[in-house]
């Protein structure tokens, strides 16, 4: 796989998210209670809005503007209106550092 360098684990707080840009590309990234970290696709399926802006909790990200949640562990769409799955990435954290494999 090809890691690439997202951000530092201390970036994110617990239970929390932060955008990353690459390739001309938005991802989220998430941070869980017990410190697992996630990556999504940025943007919500409903309506493209950045998922990192929303609210995280207990495995979940709501979209900040119509609600709509999706499990960032899967990818999953819990809750309309999302109704598509978000793709999601593989993450690695080596020495502190975020990796993520997009390709």
């Amino acid at each position: 796989m090809n890691w690439i360098p997202a951000c530092s684990l201390d970036d994110i707080e617990q239970e929390g998210a932060i955008r990353f840009d690459h390739g001309g590309r938005t991802y989220a990234i998430y941070r869980a209670s017990d410190d697992s970290v996630y990556c999504t696709a940025g943007l919500c399926t409903h309506e493209a809005i950045h998922l990192a802006d929303g609210l995280v909790m207990d495995f979940e990200v709501e979209c900040p503007k119509h609600s709509g949640a999706f499990d960032y562990r899967t990818g999953e769409a819990l809750r309309l209106p999302a109704c598509e799955n978000l793709k999601t990435y593989p993450v690695e954290v080596i020495d502190g550092e975020v990796r993520v494999a997009l390709a």
